[in-house]
């Protein structure tokens, strides 16, 4: 059968479909619940939590699903050194945005305060509590990590954007690989080259990395129905990852704006860009976006340029300034038909089933 492969075969699943593991608050138990309860696999993105929330999220998820789930985490959750900003570079960012917070009619913000990485701590609730995969994204983890996690039977994914990364994560022990394209909503998971030289499509990207390693590949970017799905198998994928169409479903976390968006005529633009977070990511196009573009040298450092632009996004939700507010969304948004993850899923699953042929 068409949905037979080495991924469901590792993970323990019915279906080669996973959830994108959305973090910042877009994800959410129902939906992972969902997901896996029809036979694929739900993910949560908890790199924003602290490692209480992280047992509490545990806890309810199993409680709405006995089947497999991923937790996905941030390997390098910080780009400032030292976590922190110069007085210097803080002007810099204030001057450039000033605009945008005077036309909300807010005050600018106060600088940052310096930034702790808590991955080390976040690792070390996934080691107790034993998710039956572990999903992570910009970096590799060390070889004695890795035997940790083999050893309490828990299967790790890695994210690639370039041949040159998967080849890296292959290298590391990871049981899967994501092959992430371009064509992808959310943060560029890159960590060998700059995010904006890490730019390959997914169905390139997919073949690059079928060729030079031997564990199973998951393609990720661009698939949001049974024609993406049966594309990604046929050009050899183990399994594919759906974020965009999952994140547009009731049952995501985000806001009843952001799913608005994500069905409106405005996806048929999308945007990369450093402005609101200060790393890249694909969202619908922005005013800061775009006339940003080229002055990224004067954002702060991830996640500082997110804590900076705070405010912002708050004043520019209430006073529904659409085009001053980052909505992730990747280029496949227009083609979304389904509001509910259970019809999303079973649509898959019956249309991939009248597709594939082997």
């Amino acid at each position: 059968m068409w949905y037979n492969t080495k991924v469901t075969e590792l993970l323990g699943v019915q279906y080669p479909i996973l959830q994108g593991p959305f973090g910042g608050g877009l994800s959410s138990v129902e939906l992972v619940a969902t997901v896996s309860n029809m036979g694929g696999l739900g993910g949560y993105g908890a790199y924003t939590m602290n490692p209480g929330e992280i047992y509490e999220l545990d806890r309810q998820i199993k409680v709405a699903t006995d089947k497999p789930y991923n937790l996905n985490l941030w390997v390098s959750d910080t780009d400032a050194v030292d976590g922190t900003i110069t007085d210097t570079q803080y002007e810099e960012a204030k001057r450039l945005f000033r605009p945008y917070f005077e036309e909300a009619g807010i005050a600018m913000p106060e600088k940052p305060a310096p930034f702790k990485s808590r991955f080390e701590n976040q690792l070390q609730v996934v080691m107790d509590i034993r998710p039956k995969v572990f999903s992570f994204m910009f970096g590799t983890l060390p070889q004695d990590v890795m035997e940790q996690l083999r050893s309490r039977g828990i299967k790790t994914i890695g994210a690639a954007t370039t041949l040159d990364e998967a080849v890296a994560l292959e290298a590391s022990g990871v049981d899967m690989i994501i092959a992430s394209g371009f064509e992808a909503g959310g943060h560029r998971p890159s960590f060998l080259a700059p995010a904006e030289q890490s730019i390959t499509g997914t169905f390139v990207l997919l073949q690059l990395i079928k060729e030079s390693v031997k564990v199973p590949v998951i393609a990720a970017g661009g698939i949001a129905n049974r024609r993406g799905v049966a594309a990604a198998l046929t050009l050899g994928a183990d399994a594919v990852q759906i974020g965009t169409a999952f994140l547009a479903t009731d049952e995501s976390g985000a806001l009843p704006i952001h799913k608005q968006m994500l069905f409106s005529d405005a996806t048929k633009y999308t945007t990369l860009s450093r402005a609101f977070t200060g790393r890249l990511g694909r969202g619908i196009t922005s005013r800061p976006a775009l006339e940003l573009s080229g002055k990224e040298k004067a954002f702060l450092p991830f996640p500082l340029q997110t804590t900076f632009m705070s405010s912002l996004r708050k004043a520019a939700l209430e006073q529904q300034k659409w085009d001053m507010v980052l909505f992730w969304g990747g280029q496949i948004a227009p083609i979304l038909k389904h509001h509910k993850a259970a019809k999303l899923m079973q649509s898959v699953i019956d249309q991939a089933a009248e597709i594939m042929t082997f």
